[in-house]
Order: structure tokens, then sequence, then C-alpha cells
């Protein structure tokens, strides 16, 4: 399950990010990083451009 899909289902704080980076990091995975985290392009842009508090604003819009 993707870092996106863990924390709209409130199975993982936001602040879990930091891990799934690292983990793509040290990874032979051939995805990106907005894949491997599961985000959109917009949330990708939002998150680049802005901050992570930005991008956790956006995320919580999309909870369930």
């Amino acid at each position: 399950m993707k870092f996106k899909e863990r924390y709209l289902s409130n199975q993982i704080p936001f602040e879990d990010i930091d891990i799934y980076i690292q983990e793509w990091g040290e990874s032979d995975e051939p995805c990106t990083l907005r894949e491997y985290l599961g985000l959109n392009e917009e949330e990708e842009d939002v998150w680049i451009s802005d901050s992570d508090e930005a991008l956790m604003e956006l995320l919580d819009k999309q909870k369930k």
C-alpha cells in the first residue's frame, strides 16, 4: 500500500512520508518518488512548490 492510501485511511501519520522517502531512496524501485508515494501530479506540484504542510492540507481534504 502506498503512503497516500495509508495516510488517507488514517493508518499512518503524515510524518511517515519521511520513512517512505528514505525507503524509496534505498530501494531498486524503477518508479518515481511521486509514484512510490501514490501522489498525483497536482499533489506533487503542491508539495514541491509549497511545502509538506501544503501537501498535508491537500490530502486532508480527501480523507474518508
